[in-house]
């Protein structure tokens, strides 16, 4: 059973992710959630603390998915690696192509408006580079990608390509654009220039 607190924070991030921070009020939350508006300020100071905790409850989320992914070194890591695109690819069909990924959005809509955002959402970022610099550092161990490649940069421009690839992905409506982010990386990691779609 949910606390009060984790009903507003799971009917927040749920509209948040729909519609954006900014234009997400706190009266259409409350009312969601069914809950007194005095009962927001016993949990949360006001919108940006109750906005940084929707980040923390996102991040719960990706962050164990990406490391379920990413760091199971029972698997082998190019496989790994296309087990998260595939993921992904399926979990964003099955939300029909909507809403992208929530903290690419809130990426977007809020760093160039709150330092705390900003430094809140860069730490989840960093975290997610993280996994696939393990990621890539094994398969490296493993002769999968050549060894001078560096997989701190490869990390970071393999997460920015894809949230690129989810952006393009909510104009076409189609998962065109992931399937191509991940034909392109792969083949270009593994050195291989018939990598399958």
């Amino acid at each position: 059973m949910t606390t009060a607190k984790e009903n507003i924070l799971l009917t927040g991030a749920r509209l948040i992710h729909e519609k954006g921070f900014n234009d997400t009020g706190l009266s259409e939350i409350l009312k969601e959630a069914g809950i007194p508006k005095g009962s927001f300020y016993f949990y949360f100071k006001n919108k940006e603390d109750f906005g940084l905790q929707v980040v923390d409850f996102y991040a719960g989320f990706i962050l164990h998915t990406v490391e379920k992914m990413l760091c199971d070194e029972k698997v082998p890591p190019v496989s790994r690696l296309e087990s998260f695109f595939d993921f992904y690819v399926q979990h964003f069909q099955d939300m029909d192509l909507r809403y992208g990924c929530p903290i690419g959005n809130l990426m977007q809509e809020m760093s160039d408006l709150s330092v705390a955002f900003r430094e809140k959402i860069g730490s989840v970022y960093d975290s997610i580079c993280s996994h696939l610099q393990k990621c890539l550092i094994d398969a490296q161990l493993k002769g999968d990608i050549p060894p001078d490649i560096n997989t701190s940069d490869a990390a970071q421009f393999i997460f920015d390509s894809w949230e690129g690839a989810i952006m393009h992905m909510k104009l076409v409506k189609s998962t065109a654009p992931l399937r191509n982010c991940r034909k392109m990386l792969l083949g270009t990691l593994l050195n291989k220039k018939d990598y399958p779609g």
